[in-house]
């Protein structure tokens, strides 16, 4: 697996980078056998430390932990534990996930674009707004994967990734659904099938 261990605007010190590379791996080959890549991110906020793992354990599973301590030991740990946690609470289903992988028919792939929105495609004449363009800009620019999955795989993946929203094929329905997670802490799914 391929690890990379950074820090912003922080040294790290050769033994945290080893420390973090063998923790990972550890806990890929207990619950993967095999992972594809991981990002470590650490950074300094006030007093204390904070520290961001991605983990790309298969095509389309993501798993993110992220966690926070007085020192960069500290917050690994954190974040080491936190999706440790979310894989012991979900290691059935991921398990589960990982040998359907094969039969799947490759995931649908769309377009994820990052806006930000820009004042200058309005024009202020008196009372009246004109709208003469684009109202944002566009940031960034990936491929996302839509993929075919169940109800509840689709939590499971929201809830590995700690993102807020996921599009994705209903696998009863074969219809387009987005599930995500709204303030109060429940999910929210969007389904277009009829009642």
């Amino acid at each position: 697996m391929q690890i990379s261990v950074a820090g912003k605007q922080i040294d790290l010190s050769d033994a945290l980078k080893h420390r973090v590379t063998a923790h990972l791996d550890h806990l890929a080959d207990k619950y993967f056998g095999r992972a594809l890549d991981a990002q470590v991110t650490f950074s300094r906020a006030r007093s204390f430390f904070t520290c961001d793992i991605n983990l790309h354990a298969a095509p389309g599973l993501t798993l993110r932990g992220e966690g926070e301590a007085n020192d960069a030991h500290g917050a690994f740990d954190d974040a080491a534990e936190h999706m440790a946690r979310r894989l012991r609470r979900y290691r059935g289903r991921v398990n589960d996930h990982l040998r359907a992988l094969p039969r799947r028919k490759s995931p649908e792939v769309g377009r994820n674009y990052i806006l930000r929105p820009s004042d200058t495609g309005r024009v202020q004449d008196g009372a009246a707004a004109e709208e003469t363009g684009p109202h944002a800009t566009i940031v960034a620019e990936r491929v996302a994967e839509i993929a075919t999955l169940s109800v509840s795989e689709a939590v499971m993946r929201l809830d590995l990734a700690a993102c807020t929203l996921l599009m994705f094929r209903n696998s009863t329905s074969d219809q387009i659904n987005v599930i995500y997670r709204r303030e109060d802490g429940n999910i929210g799914w969007l389904d277009p099938s009829p009642a």
